[in-house]
Parts: C-alpha cells; structure tokens; sequence
C-alpha cells in the first residue's frame, strides 16, 4: 500500500457522519486481522489517524478532533511543533543512534534538563538513560535501589500505575493486568494512597494522612509488623491511570519523612506528571520535597520520541558498569528534541500557561459541583478528572463515563478514561493548548454529560 498525504482540514472539532467512517473503518479491520489483541486505544476511540497540528489530529475520513489526550501526555507541546521537528531533522543528518557514548546532543540533553530541577537537587542528581519507555525506568529505578540499599522488599501504593513490564507491573496497582501472569515479582507491600473521594480505609477525608500515613509508618516501625526494611518506596503524586488523583500534601510530606527517618529511598513516578504537565516541571515540587529518585519518560522530548530516564542521588549510585542497558537509550533525535523543548518551555512560558489554563479548567468544569453523578472534578495543572458515580451507593458509574467519551468522539472530542472501572474522564491536553481551545472542549464535554443522561 502506498502513502498519500492526506490535505490538512480546518482545524476546528468537526465530525460528519457515524464513527468510524469507512476509511477508518477500513484501516481498523486490517489492525483487528494483523495486530495484537493487546491493542487497546481504538476499541473505544475508533478511528484511524491521518495526520495532526497542535491540538488538533484528523482521520482518514477528514473529521476533526480536539486531542485531549496528547499521546497519553506524551505531545507536551502538541502534535508536530516545528521547532521540535526542525531539531529532530537536523540531529538525523548528523547521528539517529549513539548507544551510551557521550554526544554533543546528549550533552545538551543532560545540561537542559538538570537545570529544570531544584537547585538543591541538580547539584547531587545523576542521570541513567533507560529504554525507551517509562516501564523501564521503572525498572531500572528499583534495580539501583536493591542494588544501593542490598534490600529486597518494595513498597507502592493502592490505585497505581507504573507500567506494563513484568516489574513494573508487580507494582501497579490494578489487578487485572496481573491476574493472568502466574509468579509475579514477590516481595511487593500495598498501602492506602490518599483518595479522599473514596476513602481506601473507609474513614473521613479529613483525617486522610493520620488514617492512609498512619498504617504505613507504623507497619514499617513495628518490628512485629511483618514487612522487612524495604529498599525502596515507590508514589505517584498525582495517579494518572488511577484516575487523576493528586496525593493530599500532609500525606506525601509524612511519607518523605518517614522514609528519610528510616533510610528507605522515596522514587517518584513522574512518568505521566512530568515536564510541566502540572504547572512546575515536576509534581513533586508543589509538595515542597526532595525524593531520591526521579522517573521521568514520556514527555521528555516534546513530541512523542522516545526516551526514559531516572535520576537519583548519587550516594545511591553503586551500580557495576552494564547493570541496567537497553540498545536504543541513546536516541539522538529525542536529545535535541528534548533540548530544543526546554529551550521553548522557558522562552514561551509554557509553565504559566498550564498554570492559567488549569485555572481556567477548574472554572469551567465547577459548574458539574452540583451534579449528583459527578463524585468529584480534582486536578492539577493540565492533568484533570471528571469522576462519576451513582449517588445512590457509591459505585463507579464506567457505562455513563463511557457513553460520555463516545458522544464526545462524535461531537469532535478525545477524552480518556481512567479509574475504578474507567469511571473517570480524564483531559490531558498539550501544554500549549489555548483558552479558546480550552473553551471547546469544555462545551463539548459538559454537553455530552448533559446528554448522555445517567443511567437509570
């Protein structure tokens, strides 16, 4: 088969016709007939991608969507910067793949970003290039911290998620993906994280960090309590595939203490939150810590080349030389992509930007406060959750959430869905989106909750 370039539409939310339409369609059985089952996205987002800009992609058959998704966070600066793009070619003329040499564009890479980090962290942080994507991070972050501490149990939290590898599985918190993988990474503890709408011990919110902190300070103090000194804690401050919960700060500032109190390395996933997809270049910072570990892949390079990193503070860095490789952690393009991205981030103040569009988010969607179905509308930045449920036990409502995304599709709309049974909407759009586009999107989403109607 061969690629035509499919015209550039309008970029505005447009769909005409039922989804998917037959070119889709068409591209969609072949994927179904060729592809894995594992395949997941086009189960409930059918269409099939012909091109994109901005915060804009189209399919094959012209329609027009507002990408709320960004490539699962990983389009910081939307699909196709040409900034970003004009680095990424450039680099190619001169080297695509350089194993762990040192290079001019690595180097670069490296200088721009420890200068995003806390000062107090950049002058002790070392950085190790992993596969390319954030699962093996992961990986690579318990291996350093086994490997530095000589323990072997880890702690993570309820609600989760840190990747689909064998390990990084093991400490996620969803069941599901486990259940058919028989001998699991042993030796992984799970412990309340702060979900204050659904409370994991089943007590009052106000009282989160004593009931959630509590149990995890004093099952590691006992010394009846049955969990070893683990070598690492592992905690995402905002769960993203859990359904967009940002960590309560009394409860992530006890467990930094607790784990410096008792010489256990606190990792932190930024996989999904960082780069500035919360309005500082990591989560972390708006609870005013230092972790010892950083996870960071996906939005590292702006627009969607892979690459993965973790850095960590160099008293932890015992590592024999070859402990942890991967064939494509040194991607060139993704270097000076990455580079060029920082460079941008700063000179166009795209972190305010997130900050101001986060607010505006919050406003727009305070209109759903009053909704019995909306359980809670939380976020930070541009990371944001829309979590429904029915009033009148409590459970998640994933069929109404569902209904929701698809309306959405068809009006010009791509939301994600997340949480307990995907009951939650999530929006994650560029860093770069704007007030207009914000506007949008929130039309389409408050009119397709309108519409779907809860279900009776």
């Amino acid at each position: 088969m061969t690629r035509t370039p499919t015209a550039r539409p309008a970029l505005a939310p447009r769909v005409e016709g039922a989804l998917p339409g037959p070119r889709s369609a068409e591209f969609l059985e072949h994927q179904r007939q060729w592809e894995s089952s594992a395949r997941a996205y086009p189960r409930h987002l059918p269409i099939a991608i012909a091109g994109a800009e901005g915060s804009y992609l189209w399919d094959m058959d012209g329609n027009v969507f507002l990408d709320f998704l960004a490539g699962a966070g990983v389009l910081s600066l939307g699909h196709n910067h040409a900034e970003l793009v004009h680095a990424a070619t450039e680099q190619m003329h001169v080297l695509t793949h350089g194993l762990d040499f040192p290079t001019a564009a690595k180097r670069e890479f490296v200088d721009a970003q420890l200068s995003m980090l806390p000062p107090s962290l950049s002058s002790r942080m070392r950085m190790h290039f992993c596969g390319p994507g954030g699962a093996n991070a992961v990986d690579a972050a318990i291996k350093l911290c086994k490997t530095a501490t000589g323990r072997g149990d880890l702690v993570s939290f309820q609600g989760g998620f840190h990747g689909s590898s064998h390990a990084a599985m093991a400490l996620t918190g969803l069941v599901a993906q486990k259940r058919p993988i028989a001998n699991g990474v042993p030796g992984v503890h799970f412990f309340p994280y702060s979900y204050c709408a659904r409370c994991p011990v089943g007590l009052s919110p106000d009282t989160c960090a004593t009931n959630c902190v509590g149990l995890l300070e004093r099952s590691l103090r006992d010394p009846n309590g049955g969990i070893p000194l683990p070598a690492a804690v592992i905690l995402e401050m905002v769960q993203g595939e859990g359904g967009i919960i940002p960590a309560d700060r009394d409860f992530v500032r006890r467990v930094r203490a607790l784990t410096a109190e008792l010489d256990i390395p606190l990792v932190v996933d930024e996989v999904q939150t960082g780069c500035g997809r919360t309005g500082t270049w990591f989560a972390f910072e708006h609870y005013d810590i230092e972790p010892d570990v950083i996870i960071a892949s996906k939005a590292l390079s702006g627009m969607g080349l892979p690459v993965a990193v973790i850095f960590y503070d160099r008293r932890l860095d015992g590592w024999a030389p070859g402990a942890h490789t991967g064939t494509f952690r040194g991607n060139q393009a993704a270097f000076a992509a990455g580079a060029a991205a920082v460079r941008i981030v700063r000179r166009d103040d795209v972190l305010g930007n997130v900050r101001q569009r986060g607010r505006q988010l919050a406003q727009r969607l305070g209109v759903l406060h009053g909704d019995v179905w909306v359980r809670e509308v939380r976020g930070l930045g541009l990371m944001w959750g829309i979590e429904l449920a029915d009033p009148r036990d409590g459970r998640p409502a994933g069929a109404y959430a569902r209904a929701v995304q698809a309306y959405a599709l068809q009006h010009g709309l791509i939301v994600e869905l997340g949480g307990r049974d995907d009951s939650v909407i999530r929006l994650m759009p560029p860093l770069t989106v704007t007030a207009e586009e914000i506007d949008l999107a929130c039309a389409i989403l408050l009119d397709a909750i309108e519409r779907c109607g809860p279900p009776q």
